[in-house]
């Protein structure tokens, strides 16, 4: 059995982070997924729950704004609970265990809380950024 689901889409509000009683990080928010379609259908939208936890949360968090594309990757979960009139009721969220970005800098409108210069971002690595290190092993590598 394998539950894993990889999601593009856009932020529908501010993500905000909030703390857990034991001070763990946590956030909740929802994304706009285009579903595919066919030349001369109507675009549809749906708008996917997502919560993030503890180093992820604080990523997001710092890094996307209401509109940004985002990437996320991470497990389909259900909960249960009783809302206020007494009805059951099951919710279906993902939970995500990374986030990525998903469009340049120059893509981002930096006036809507978009990505700036100087933030971070996994897409920008340069490979002048490593170093090759000649471990001389590569005679025992079994592939």
């Amino acid at each position: 059995m394998f539950n894993l689901v990889v999601l593009t889409g856009r932020l529908t509000a501010d993500p905000e982070l909030k703390k857990t009683n034991t001070g763990i990080s946590v956030t909740s928010f929802s994304i706009a997924v285009n579903r595919r379609y066919r030349a001369g259908e109507e675009t549809q939208t749906d708008f996917i729950n997502i919560v993030a936890w503890r180093q992820t949360a604080e990523f997001i968090t710092n890094y996307f704004k209401k509109g940004n594309m985002i990437g996320i990757e991470g497990s389909i979960q259900t909960r249960k609970y009783v809302d206020k009139n007494g009805n059951n009721r099951t919710v279906f969220e993902v939970v995500a265990s990374n986030a990525q970005f998903v469009e340049s800098k120059r893509d981002s409108a930096p006036s809507a809380g978009g990505i700036t210069e100087d933030t971070a971002s996994f897409s920008n690595a340069d490979s002048s950024d490593f170093t090759e290190i000649d471990s001389g092993m590569d005679d025992d590598l079994p592939f």
